[in-house]
């Protein structure tokens, strides 16, 4: 599943940050890195683009860069705080 198609609320681990070159770079200066728990917090109307939770912040990208990380969702019973 990516970032991009994943439901509002749930939360989810980055497995993978694809991309190319600076796009590449900027995701994971923005803390976009494997292992770090991710929740989409908002959509808007048109879909795009989305604000998720991560690190104690929250931060906005374009759904064409949301589709470019990969995420593993959480089970339900592991709860906790993004």
């Amino acid at each position: 599943m990516t970032l991009g198609n994943m439901p509002l609320y749930k939360e989810a681990v980055i497995t993978k940050v694809g991309g190319e070159g600076t796009l590449r770079c900027r995701l994971l200066d923005m803390g976009l890195i494997p292992k770090t728990k991710v929740r989409v917090c908002h959509v808007a109307p048109l879909g795009d683009p989305i604000e998720i939770r991560i690190r104690d912040y929250s931060l906005t990208l374009r759904k064409e860069d949301a589709e470019k990380i990969e995420v593993s969702p959480l089970a339900e019973q592991e709860g906790g705080r993004v």
